[in-house]
């Protein structure tokens, strides 16, 4: 399965029941979202495919597991949190984005926010095991939204993406604040031809 990092709502954790490594949670989307929707879909979850274990009405309930927590910020829910939803695309849906396998890199920290007229800037931290695949005017999903990469400063691992007013009214990106942990998945076209000329250089 695979996402196009166009978030199609925000909804809201009605509910989270927590085990030792294992989480499962209750989300509350529309009716619009939730229509013909099947258990065992596939659907993102701030940018972290899980899968639909049940349904009633408009709740959509999801098993997470001790990998799925470990790796992402889905272990920081609260109940009442909003969360961005996309469903997996079909074949011959339009790509806007660009493709996501819903398989978080790792987690980036909101380090710094600016906000323009017509843009909402966001400075993020990250590792240096991360900061390698990441590029100017390249891509990233954050949270399973499509961003591109504006500044990246190397030295000290930290990058830029702008979001424009719709990608802020559509998505939860306008209530983050300085500190927040982010999903990142890194575009996997770049991280091959990355990880291919690190191997021939060792090779080498």
């Amino acid at each position: 399965m695979v996402f196009t990092g166009i978030i199609q709502e925000k909804a809201q954790v009605s509910s989270i029941e927590r085990s030792q490594d294992f989480s499962s949670i209750l989300i509350e989307a529309s009716s619009d979202f939730v229509k013909g929707i099947k258990i065992g879909a596939s659907v993102s979850i701030d940018g972290v495919c899980l899968t639909v274990t049940s349904i009633k009405e408009n709740s959509l309930a999801f098993d997470i597991i001790i990998e799925t927590l470990r790796v992402t910020n889905l272990s920081n829910l609260e109940e009442s949190d909003l969360v961005n939803l996309e469903r997996a695309a079909r074949f011959g849906d339009e790509i806007g984005g660009h493709i996501i396998s819903g398989h978080v890199s790792g987690i980036v920290k909101i380090s710094k926010i600016q906000k323009t007229t017509n843009n909402h800037i966001l400075s993020l931290k990250t590792s240096d095991d991360l900061i390698k695949y990441i590029f100017p005017k390249g891509y990233v999903s954050l949270n399973g939204i499509s961003l591109t990469i504006g500044e990246v400063n190397k030295i000290e691992n930290i990058f830029t993406v702008y979001l424009i007013p719709e990608t802020l009214r559509i998505t939860t990106m306008l209530d983050k604040k300085i500190g927040d942990m982010i999903n990142l998945e890194v575009e996997t076209q770049t991280k091959n031809t990355v990880d291919l000329i690190t191997e021939m250089q060792v090779i080498k």
